[in-house]
């Protein structure tokens, strides 16, 4: 069990960000730098001294810039920003090459990793079975940018490693053979809805995670916080859950 009391930057102080401190406070845990529009981090460079761990939840446009300047200063990192993996390779490498370690995960939720578990074993007895066509369902709070979610193509990157008649996602309304359908739903102040659907002409049968507040996805981003301490490497969730062997 972490005993250490960390010293956390929170990068990005939005609702989760707030959530993220009530809960690390409750721990005794210090917050010693919050970033935001008007407090961006790249005026903040004397207050990552001594900073044990930066939290990273903002959005697509900023996220990358704060990964380069925390990597950079060899800050470990722990980021749930999402929609912005087309510069994985270049921010991961600069970590790896300050020996600085990075934790990214699309969702932080208990409960969304055991379902990812869920999600690739179904796959992989599905895949023999063509007779079912493969559809997935996500719903969100209106003021989430991205669609798909990032939780959502994960799921259906899992379910296309495992489903050989499967070479894609779509978030089109159409029906093809090759590619699974996303559809987003945007809903007020939805917490967060994942459902993956196997539908034949005589059955479904369909997993389903849903978030009923944000406390679940501060609780997991705080316990991967928690877990880096020490590590070196890049590193996903299912490193800390460890729920697949």
């Amino acid at each position: 069990m972490q005993s250490k009391k960390l010293k956390i930057a929170l990068i990005g102080y939005g609702k989760m960000g707030k959530t993220i401190e009530n809960l690390a406070l409750k721990k005794s845990y210090e917050i010693a730098l919050r970033t935001n529009r008007q407090n961006p981090l790249s005026n903040q460079l004397s207050a990552l001294e001594g900073i044990d761990v930066a939290i990273e939840f903002t959005n697509p446009e900023i996220a990358p810039e704060n990964l380069e300047f925390l990597a950079k200063n060899k800050i470990p990192t722990i980021c749930g920003s999402t929609a912005w993996l087309d510069k994985f390779d270049y921010i991961t490498e600069l970590y790896k090459s300050n020996q600085t370690p990075f934790l990214y995960a699309s969702n932080f939720s208990i409960g969304v990793n055991v379902f990812f578990a869920l999600n690739k074993n179904l796959a992989k007895i599905m895949n023999s079975l063509g007779d079912y066509d493969i559809k997935i369902i996500e719903s969100h709070h209106i003021g989430k940018k991205d669609a798909p979610s990032g939780t959502a193509i994960s799921i259906a990157e899992q379910v296309i490693s495992s489903i050989d008649r499967k070479s894609s996602w779509t978030k089109a309304d159409t029906l093809s053979e090759d590619y699974i359908h996303i559809e987003s739903i945007r809903e007020a102040d939805v917490k967060g809805m994942h459902e993956v659907i196997y539908n034949s002409s005589i059955d479904q049968i369909s997993i389903k995670h849903e978030a009923f507040s944000r406390e679940g996805f501060a609780s997991g981003a705080l316990t991967a916080a928690e877990w880096i301490i020490d590590k070196n490497g890049i590193f996903g969730m299912n490193d800390v859950f460890n729920f697949e062997q």
